[in-house]
């Protein structure tokens, strides 16, 4: 069996979400921890933009009105509200037999991963394969659940679960979010429109192509209780066998120096 890292943190600001996971890479990339999963969550809630995406889009007086945050992720893609969510992120080196290949290739084996996963939740989800997957911004659309991209994880059409890949020097980066609740179109509150009619068009428009897991079964999720089936889904897909883990101190050090050098600092937030 391969053997990975399980990390459980707790809720956090989103800074120190992004600067967590850059951390474990680096130093996943030293050779001084395992292959992770970690599972973990947001608050405040918190707008999360793709590297290459334009601040411009990001409406901060209404952001901050609704006492959320704004960071900017290492992965490519559109914005994610988070909040009321699971979040995933897996690191690990590019020879990594889960990760090893291209984008598309170690893509698709987490995919297979996400689905088990969505199946034991009940969710009827398939993989969505036509679609063309890109690193970067390729749309007027700032709205990440919006569009599904190749292997990503859909109900009835609609997006279920978004997620993004970064492949460095330093080895893979990919997360991900399942909205288990709440009211997807409350991250057009966040973004610029040229009026509120194109706002609320927008809003619409997620509604009828993505969707959280409480809308597909009717009950609400516990958090804990989709963390274990994306567990269960590593396990039983990937050959993956877990042992429960903590950041190191070296990994926490890192992570506050990552949130006060880049993931808090508008030089890297606010680029346009």
């Amino acid at each position: 069996m391969n053997t990975w890292r399980l990390l459980y943190t707790p809720p956090s600001n989103g800074s120190w979400n992004m600067a967590v996971d850059e951390s474990i890479l680096e130093h996943i990339h030293r050779g001084e921890t395992q292959p992770t999963l970690r599972l973990y969550s947001w608050n405040p809630p918190c707008l999360s933009l793709g590297h290459a995406q334009s601040f411009a889009d990001v409406d901060m007086e209404r952001v901050k009105a609704n006492g959320w945050e704004v960071v900017r992720r290492v992965t490519g893609g559109r914005a994610i509200l988070h909040t009321d969510e699971l979040t995933y992120s897996v690191t690990g080196g590019a020879d990594e037999p889960v990760l090893a290949g291209g984008i598309l290739e170690s893509y698709n084996r987490l995919a297979q991963a996400l689905m088990f996963a969505m199946h034991e939740l009940g969710l009827p989800v398939e993989i969505k394969e036509d679609a063309g997957r890109t690193s970067g911004v390729t749309s007027a659309n700032p709205v990440c659940f919006e569009v599904p991209s190749t292997y990503e994880i859909t109900v009835n059409g609609k997006k279920l679960i978004g997620s993004a890949q970064a492949r460095k020097k330093e080895g893979v980066l990919q997360h991900g979010s399942l909205p288990l609740t709440g009211d997807l179109t409350r991250i057009c509150q966040a973004l610029i429109f040229k009026d509120e009619a194109a706002r609320e068009v927008a809003a619409q428009r997620l509604l009828a192509r993505a969707t959280t897991v409480e809308s597909i079964i009717g009950v609400e999720t516990a958090w804990e209780t989709a963390a274990q089936a994306f567990v269960h889904g590593f396990e039983a897909q990937l050959g993956i066998s877990f042992q429960r883990g903590e950041m190191s101190q070296s990994e926490f050090k890192r992570a506050e120096e990552l949130v006060n050098e880049k993931y808090a600092n508008p030089a890297w937030t606010e680029r346009s």
